[in-house]
């Protein structure tokens, strides 16, 4: 049996073959499916974000996995395949989110995690007795889940290590579509595996980044876990959530471990906006300027995310939030519009309030990177997309670069210092790179091919 995986692209210009850079470091999810696969099936793997995915070339069996910014493309590439008579699977978090949409396109869909359903997927399709959805209940265990990263030989991706440790986030954030997909929980992989893969990774990667959604969901276990990494002594970062800035053991463990930056979602500088969208923990004890005084006696850098267009923002936020991120030296930063993702709390409260502006901004042709898809309330969604813009434009501007580079957090390590610049300039360049990108292939021509 021969079965091909595609990592669909978010998009692509008409006549334009290349792709934002920032975004193609090595996709996780067809790596964890090789995995997955018997060892008597042939697998192969294409990126679409960096090669022509060759549709002719014989396969019994084509999957992908879905994520909202994706879902347009992957069903162009699930049209090709299926106009060749040859069989879609599509799982993934937009096949949790939207199932009743993606079967609309794939002949499969797995709900759920995967590391259950997937072999019995494989077996049904080798019987020819495949069902229209595999849905996984509840959370598998993550123990034995380990990617097969030979796919990726061949393939010009950053020089960063995709790891996994732990799967989800037990806080309710009413944007995040992992802990609706989730509900609210985590699971994390056993230790030992996870130190046997990065000691496989060590001598080919820069860089470890564990993928969590949180890697500070469970404080306890993600200690245990960092005293067991420090012999390793690599280098990593990660996604982690503002509470542990408050736990003097864990920040300690976070620098031995060898941690050099957290990707923290700050998303507001207003106390009112944290209160609508669950996250007022965000201010405990002592709030930002604790934190951020807290992460920077240990030399954490800093990620810090920002999100405009909840009711109580208003024009001069965007200026405001850039000076605070510059103002504490911030490794890089986001700036980004709200985004309703399908199925989340925001989307059905937006939804009731009838301030969408597309039925499904994920699969509107006017649609594109960047727009905002529904109507603020405080402003435009012009004005929300073009202070987006802005506070990006200035944050990345060379000054601003400059400025945060003296920083002496961000000096205090010759590896992280030596890629900032390099880091940041890719990130300016994306400023307008990525500007009203587009979903989907601009010159894919055809209907998509229904599978109802």
């Amino acid at each position: 049996m021969r079965i091909t995986l595609v990592h669909p692209c978010i998009g692509r210009r008409a006549g334009d073959s290349s792709y934002i850079r920032t975004w193609q470091m090595e996709p996780l999810p067809p790596a964890l499916i090789a995995g997955l696969t018997p060892p008597d099936v042939e697998v192969r793997f294409y990126d679409d974000r960096m090669e022509a995915v060759p549709f002719d070339e014989p396969t019994d069996l084509v999957a992908l996995s879905v994520e909202t910014y994706t879902a347009r493309r992957a069903y162009q590439i699930a049209s090709e395949y299926r106009r060749r008579g040859v069989p879609v699977v599509m799982g993934g978090f937009h096949a949790s989110l939207c199932p009743d949409e993606v079967a609309l396109y794939a002949d499969s869909v797995v709900v759920g995690e995967a590391e259950i359903l997937w072999p019995e997927v494989i077996d049904d399709y080798r019987h020819g007795t495949p069902k229209k959805v595999y849905r996984q209940t509840g959370r598998t265990s993550l123990a034995g889940a380990r990617p097969d990263r030979r796919i990726f030989e061949g393939k010009r991706y950053l020089r960063v290590g995709l790891v996994e440790a732990g799967r989800g986030c037990h806080f309710k954030c009413d944007f995040c579509a992992v802990q609706t997909v989730f509900g609210a929980t985590q699971t994390r992989r056993p230790a030992d595996e996870i130190l046997s893969e990065i000691a496989a990774l060590r001598g080919s990667k820069g860089l470890i980044f564990f993928v969590d959604d949180n890697i500070t969901s469970n404080m306890e276990q993600a200690k245990e876990f960092f005293r067991a990494l420090i012999p390793l002594k690599v280098r990593w970062v990660s996604q982690a959530s503002i509470n542990a800035a408050h736990d003097e053991e864990f920040l300690d463990l976070l620098r031995r471990s060898g941690c050099m930056g957290v990707l923290i979602g700050f998303e507001t500088l207003n106390p009112e906006n944290l209160r609508t969208m669950n996250k007022g923990f965000n201010t405990m004890r002592g709030g930002y300027v604790k934190a951020l005084e807290n992460l920077r006696k240990h030399d954490i850098r800093l990620y810090g995310t920002f999100i405009f267009g909840y009711d109580h923002d208003t024009p001069e936020d965007f200026q405001r939030t850039v000076e605070f991120a510059r103002e504490h030296g911030f490794y890089i930063a986001a700036f980004n519009h709200l985004t309703p993702f399908p199925g989340t709390e925001l989307y059905r409260r937006l939804e009731a309030e009838g301030k969408l502006l597309y039925d499904a901004w994920w699969l509107d042709e006017k649609y594109s990177y960047n727009k905002v898809p529904f109507r603020p309330a405080g402003m435009s969604a012009e004005d929300v997309e073009h202070g987006c813009v802005e506070a990006r434009r200035t944050f990345y501007s060379w000054p601003s670069i400059l400025r945060r580079s003296v920083d002496s957090v961000n000096r205090s390590d010759f590896f992280m210092f030596r890629n900032f610049f390099l880091i940041n300039h890719l990130h300016r360049a994306d400023v307008d790179g990525r500007n009203h990108f587009p979903l989907g292939a601009e010159d894919w021509s055809g209907p998509l091919l229904r599978a109802d």
